[in-house]
């Protein structure tokens, strides 16, 4: 093989080697495509919103309910992506007013049976929900980032029930974040004390306004989360303006 043909075959497979790596490259950005919403990531256009709609405020929910239990799993390494998802060491979480007076009520209701509520997660930055989208893009699991989630409008909220005097949680048959059937509300091959726990929290969360996703039995939504904007607003950021 002379020079020139063999710089020709060189140089053959190396282009059909770029072409490979381009229609790779191509395959993954349509696979991660989607249409962004409308999305707030300024302070300045969310006080705006406010002004105009004083129920878009964002409550700290220990201001309101001092007595709350968080465990804010994506504050932590102990979630399903296993990092860091919000600053570490973050101590503070937010819902929208009318949410936050909803939980509130909840609270009051779960006091009279020496029980309280934990909170894992409440008010999620949109760009949280994209990253989880590019591990898991699966709807079920995960709001798809062309609709943003009942989370980035602070208006949905994962929890469960605790024992006041012990702080133990109610068993609810699995843990915060299961990906399995067993999460699922209609799930019904669970001992008695679990299925009572999970319809014990089910019943005060609707009596209150708040909707069950049927694949997770920690995940509630209050009714208005439609007319809520989706929010990209850093925790500090946040919690300094209020």
């Amino acid at each position: 093989m002379n020079n020139n043909i063999r710089k020709f075959y060189l140089f053959s497979k190396l282009a059909f080697l770029f072409l490979l790596i381009a229609i790779g490259v191509e395959s993954v950005a349509q696979n991660n495509s989607y249409n962004r919403p409308d999305v707030t990531n300024k302070m300045k256009e969310f006080k705006h919103q406010v002004k105009l709609d004083s129920n878009k405020r964002m409550i700290e929910l220990k201001s309101l309910i001092p007595d709350l239990i968080y465990d804010l799993r994506y504050a932590s390494i102990n979630n399903f992506m296993n990092r860091l998802m919000y600053p570490a060491k973050t101590t503070f979480t937010f819902l929208r007013l009318n949410t936050a007076i909803a939980l509130h009520k909840v609270q009051q209701e779960l006091k009279t049976k020496g029980l309280s509520l934990k909170i894992f997660d409440a008010y999620r930055p949109y760009s949280v929900t994209v990253k989880f989208w590019e591990l898991v893009k699966d709807e079920r699991f995960v709001a798809n980032p062309a609709n943003g989630s009942g989370h980035n409008r602070g208006t949905t909220v994962d929890l469960t029930i605790i024992k006041s005097t012990t702080g133990k949680e109610l068993n609810m048959g699995t843990g915060f974040d299961n990906f399995s059937d067993t999460a699922h509300h209609n799930f019904s091959n669970l001992p008695e004390e679990v299925l009572q726990n999970r319809l014990l929290l089910k019943s005060v969360m609707s009596k209150f306004g708040f909707k069950p996703y049927n694949d997770e039995w920690w995940h509630y939504s209050f009714t208005d989360s439609i007319k809520y904007e989706i929010l990209d607003l850093d925790f500090k950021k946040l919690k300094k303006e209020l």
